[in-house]
């Protein structure tokens, strides 16, 4: 138990040991990136001087010519290529500079992604401790437990008391089966209405035909006088 008590600081303190040298690391990396700039603005200006040097020594090689001084203009044209040699060397010393530059800024990457990367396992490892699957299954029976209640407590409060209770559900829904039998007899025996006729619209002028009474025959009068004795 004191080896798992003790242990935990010496691992802790391991972890911030390497993110100080990660951090000081990447301070060197800036620092170095800083004099490499500053050494690249110094070639720059240079070689911008000795381009300007070299096409003097152009310019004084043709005025020379122009005066028939030949070992002047030959002179200055050696200089000349001194110079674009010195150009030259700095333009390489520019190139390597620049690939190192490269090669510097992927170790930079490389290490702000292993410290993002220790930093995040550090973080998860942390969560995971502060998060024991022990208290998880305790908080969900906590919760389950929770839930039975709550639907005991609504159940009981759905059940009907005092004289509502005594009420039984079977004879309820009979009585209703019969009131719905009751109604629906009753719109079967309604006698079905039938539309007024529209009127018919006579033009002005003329009366419309009266209908001639037809004779009904003996049956029909037979028929008549037992529908009459039916109905007393």
């Amino acid at each position: 138990m004191f080896n798992r008590l003790f242990g935990k600081p010496k691992q802790e303190a391991n972890a911030l040991t390497t993110l100080d040298k990660l951090n000081e690391i990447l301070l060197n990396l800036y620092s170095i990136f800083i004099s490499i700039i500053q050494t690249l603005e110094m070639l720059e200006k240079k070689e911008k001087v000795l381009v300007k040097k070299a096409a003097a020594e152009v310019e004084k090689a043709k005025e020379f010519a122009k005066g028939r001084n030949k070992r002047a203009a030959i002179q200055c044209l050696k200089r000349k290529r001194l110079y674009e040699q010195q150009i030259e060397q700095l333009g390489n010393f520019q190139l390597r500079i620049h690939d190192q530059m490269i090669m510097l800024e992927g170790a930079k990457a490389t290490t702000e992604t292993v410290d993002a990367l220790r930093t995040g396992a550090a973080a998860m490892k942390a969560m995971q401790k502060a998060t024991n699957i022990d208290d998880v299954d305790k908080t969900m029976d906590e919760i389950n437990e929770q839930t039975e209640n709550m639907k005991q407590i609504q159940e009981a409060l759905s059940t009907p008391i005092g004289a509502a209770a005594d009420f039984d559900e079977d004879e309820l829904e009979a009585e209703l089966e019969e009131l719905e039998g009751a109604e629906l007899e009753e719109q079967l025996l309604q006698p079905a209405t039938t539309a007024p006729a529209a009127p018919v619209q006579v033009p002005a002028g003329r009366q419309p035909a009266r209908p001639i009474p037809q004779k009904r025959t003996a049956e029909e009068d037979e028929l008549a006088a037992l529908q009459a004795e039916m109905a007393l």
